[in-house]
Order: C-alpha cells, then structure tokens, then sequence
C-alpha cells in the first residue's frame, strides 16, 4: 500500500552502497563503503538532492577543512567542496510535500598530497516524500523542534536571540498573543511544520462540514488558531481542558480557553478535570458525513508545543479509530475525576484500530492493575532483537519498569541503542550505544562559536524535547513504535488522563527512527561541540592523515563496537 518508502542505488561500479528511507518531511541518506575499508586519502560523500522538477543541487556543510593556518574556513560550502564526514544523513528538503520523487546523488569525495579533491563512480535513489504516510489510513507528522538552530538563525533569527516577538513570553497570555516579527507567518509555518498544518487542516475540513462533531481533550492550552476554529464551530464542539496545578488558575490561558468556548459552545459543551493527577490528552477527533479523522500523539494545543519544542501528531482517518477516540471523550466526561470509573471501561481496555494494512492498537489511562500497561511495553523492549530507538521526555525523573527495560537492553551489545530524553530543567540527556550520556544544551550554540556557526536562541525556559515514543527493531519485519501523550510512568499508567498507541509496521517505524536520528544527531553535535570547546579545539573536517599518529576521518567506524554497528545498520 503506498509508494515504496525505501530505495537503494544501483550503481555497482560505485565504491560504496547507498539506502534512501524515507522520513515524515525529511529523508534519511545512509552510505556503507562496499568492500573492507575506504582508502585513506578518502574525506567524505558529497550529497546533492533533486527535487521534483528541479536539477540535482549539492547540499551544504557547515563544517569545513581547516585552512593552512590551521583556522576555521568561515564560508559555509556546498558538499563538494566540504564533504559529509559521516555514513548517513538526514536531509530537509525546502519543499517536501510536493508531488513526485526526490532523489539523492552520492559521490565520494578524496584529497591527495597537494590538497586537491576529487570525485569517482556516484550512486543514485529516489523515493517520494509529499502526501500522508498511508494516504486516507494514517499520517504521521512531526514539529520541527528546531527554535535552537542555524538552520532557525538563517530563516528568522535576530542579534539578540531572542524569540519574544515570535512567541508569547509567558503561556497564561498566550491566547491574546500577536507576532510582531514581519517574518511570523513563515516562521511560524517553519517551526510548526508538519504537525501544525495536519491538526490545523483537520480542523478546517470540520468547519467546512455542518454535520461534523469534533470532541477535544486538551493539557496545555493556548494557541489562539485553535481556540478561534474550535469557537466557529459552536456547539458542534465538546471540550476537556486540564485544571490541575497552574492550569486551574483563574488567569490561565486554559480557563480563558474554557471561558471562552462556554460562551461559544454552552456552558454542557465545556469540561474542567485532571482524572487522578493530569488530564494529559491531546487529542481531537472529528466525526461527521464529510470530515472524518483522529488527531493523537504528544503535542500539546500550545505555543510551546507548537512551534518551539520536538513532538509528533498522528492523524488517523478509519471509523474504528473515530468511534474508539469518541467513546474514550465520553468515558472520560462520564467518569471526570474518577479513576477506577474510568479504568473500568472498555476505553482501559486495549482496542484494536482496523486501519487498512496497519495493525494498530490503543488504549487509554487511567489503568487498573488488570489492565495496566507499563509491564507490556517493558517485556516489548525486553525482546528487541535488533534496535531500540527512543526519544522520551523526563526519563531521568520517570524510574520503573521502562526504564529499566530500556537500560537492560542499552547493557546488551548485540542490540543498537540511541537515545534522546529531557531533563525537565531545559537540559537534553543523549544516551549513547556504548552507555554514556552526553549532556546537551539545546542552546550550546551561543557563545564563542566560530564562522560560519551563529549563536542560537534558548527557547525560552520549560521543555524543548517533548516526544513520547519507542520503536523497536524498525529494520526488521517486526518493526514496532509504541507512542502517545503517556510518558511511561506510574502515573500516566495508573492516574492521569492518557492515549497509548502501538503500531506494528515498517514504514511507520521508520517514520519516528528517522526523527529519533535526526534529533539524535542535532543535540549529539552540541555535546560534541561544547567539548571541543572545553577543550579549546574546533570542530572542522579531517584531512587525510599526514603523520604517522594521525588516523582517517572513518577509522573509528570500523573499530569502535557504537560505530560499527551505526553504519552498518542503517545502510
């Protein structure tokens, strides 16, 4: 069903084999030399991208070869001239939602004695980026979770690094906020990405259908398009809005949310509740003769959840989902506040989605002990046989059988394990294969960095890596991703409010393995970076070696266990 999701070049004249997978509005290039190892005075792949209509252009890098010097090339240069120095890469194409195939060219690049390159046999694929993930099944669609980028900094970025004009400052005022930044729309779109465009295009197909009914639960709650949609709508609209802790302030944007959808909806289409801890849903379902559809997943209908930090939304459009999502807002409005109510209804119990070719389940929370989850998902990661990636906010401060399971198989060397988790206090934990943790600012970029780098916005204080999801062996038929608003915990178990969904399925795997990579690989470069700076060094390209204590760029990925299996298990 769909478009092949996966290609490989077929040049055997090439030195080296290359997979193309594609990703949710990203494609994932991964590159194995083909027999032993590369030579030495190899320096790394240009990568050129052709986008449909277009002719092949090189991508860039930042990074670049030292000059003679012994300094920092400010130029930002195309691939060719500052090859990749890696075996795989996860590339953004500027538009890729449109129609047809992109394909990716790959040509490895040398250096001889004199510093002159040059290039040998390329390897070409192609597959399609644009449309759902299962057109009319299933979409995944991620944030893009990069406020703390060059690649924000080039777009929208000002002097200060600040974002205030982007974003409201403080989540209570979020409602009434207006961008002031004369590059809002853009950026906004940019930062939003996928998500944002399939909650709100959802949306607008129930405004655009009188017959549909639309039931939301929502956590945080702040985003004016929302709230100015869902007040449109009227009374064809029922919402849940959290009220625990700060959120049932009285000065809240979610009691001004509440207030406001009163006045639209009627005072019987609004509900405030927190089940035994947090009403920690996000979820929209959308059920009438035209526009039919389930928005779930970890974003949050907020600024924050929108445009600043990492998050996916799912949209499932089959009747099970639809009736399953809408029983599920009933039981919780029937049993607000009551745990063992709620946990004795068939919404506790797991209910399986009939989509079309995709085996998917789901269940919500509050659990009991007979039909709790926690013990399921470890005993899953227990049998990963192959890879574990992950990206999980607050793992430090969620113990249990989770993270238990996923340290058991981080121990055992046969199975690969990346890793990314929040803190809570703004910092970013990535959890290498080998076991260590690199500490990671999402804004290690702001001081002392060299050209062609530029220093980086914070974000703002609170969470930026905001995922809850675990995909297990993606490469293998097997292939599972488990996901939703439940951050693994006791208390999203057993007392909060909480979707879970587990997807058994190559081409949806993959989808969050390629997010997991590339969120991977954004704030592994900052650890990095901050310790070449600790060390008084800089990040640049390696040259071949010169002397007899210098190695090649690629030594290590052939004698380091974590590299060695990076490259070969995703090429």
């Amino acid at each position: 069903m769909g478009a092949a999701f996966e290609a490989t070049g077929e040049n055997a004249e090439a030195p080296f084999t290359l997979r193309l997978r594609r990703g949710e509005g990203m494609a994932l290039v991964s590159m194995d030399w083909r027999d032993g190892t590369p030579p030495e005075d190899f320096v790394g792949f240009e990568i050129e991208r052709r986008e449909p209509g277009h002719d092949f252009r090189p991508l860039y890098n930042r990074i670049a070869f030292p000059t003679e010097d012994g300094k920092v090339d400010a130029e930002t240069k195309s691939s060719d001239l500052s090859p990749f120095q890696k075996f795989r890469w996860v590339d953004f194409p500027p538009h890729p939602e449109v129609s047809g195939k992109f394909a990716y060219r790959v040509t490895p690049v040398f250096m001889d004695e004199e510093g002159a390159l040059s290039y040998r046999e390329a390897q070409t694929a192609e597959v399609a980026l644009g449309g759902d993930t299962y057109p009319g099944v299933l979409n995944v669609a991620f944030t893009r979770g990069f406020v703390s980028s060059q690649a924000f900094v080039d777009r929208f970025g000002d002097e200060d690094g600040s974002i205030a004009d982007l974003i409201p400052e403080e989540a209570a005022n979020g409602l009434t906020f207006e961008p002031t930044n004369p590059k809002a729309e853009e950026a906004l779109d940019w930062m939003g990405f996928e998500a944002r465009r399939a909650i709100l295009a959802l949306l607008d197909e129930a405004l655009d259908d009188p017959g549909a009914q639309v039931r939301v639960v929502a956590y945080d709650f702040n985003l004016p398009e929302l709230a100015s949609r869902l007040e449109q709508l009227g009374d064809r609209v029922k919402v849940i809005i959290d009220d625990s802790k700060e959120h049932g302030a009285t000065g809240s944007a979610e009691s001004q949310a509440a207030e406001r959808l009163t006045a639209s909806a009627g005072s019987d289409h609004v509900s405030r509740q927190q089940m035994g801890a947090l009403q920690h849903n996000k979820t929209i379902v959308v059920s009438g003769p035209k526009a039919k559809g389930v928005v779930c997943g970890s974003t949050n209908l907020s600024w924050r959840g929108f445009f600043v930090q990492s998050n996916n939304a799912v949209v499932l459009r089959d009747e099970v989902s639809v009736e399953a999502f809408m029983e599920a807002f009933d039981a919780y409005w029937e049993h607000s506040d009551d745990v063992s109510g709620f946990a004795a209804t068939d919404s506790a119990e797991p209910i399986d989605l009939e989509l079309e070719g995709v085996e998917a389940q789901v269940t919500f929370s509050p659990h009991s002990s007979h039909n709790a989850q926690l013990t399921g998902t470890a005993a899953d990661i227990d049998a990963t046989e192959s890879s574990l990636l992950y990206s999980l906010a607050f793992l430090s401060q969620t113990p249990g059988k989770v993270r238990d399971a996923i340290q058991r198989a981080t121990d055992e060397d046969a199975i690969f394990v990346y890793g990314v988790s929040d803190k809570g206090d703004g910092g970013i934990d990535v959890h290498k294969p080998d076991g260590n943790v690199l500490p990671a600012s999402p804004a290690a970029l702001t001081e002392h960095v060299p050209e062609p780098f530029k220093s980086e916005p914070k974000g703002g204080s609170g969470a930026r890596m905001h995922h809850k999801f675990v995909v297990v062996d993606f490469d293998k038929p097997t292939a599972r991703v488990h996901f939703g608003s439940y951050n693994f915990s006791i208390a999203a178990d057993m007392k909060n409010g909480e979707n879970l969904l587990i997807i058994r399925d190559r081409r949806v795997a993959t989808s969050y393995a390629i997010e997991a990579l590339r969120i991977f690989d954004h704030y592994h470069f900052r650890g990095l970076d901050q310790e070449a700076k600790d060390a008084d060094d800089t990040l640049t390209l390696k040259k071949p070696p010169r002397a007899a204590d210098e190695e090649p760029w690629w030594k290590p990925y052939y004698t380091e266990a974590a590299k060695i299996r990076d490259r070969e298990l995703f090429a």
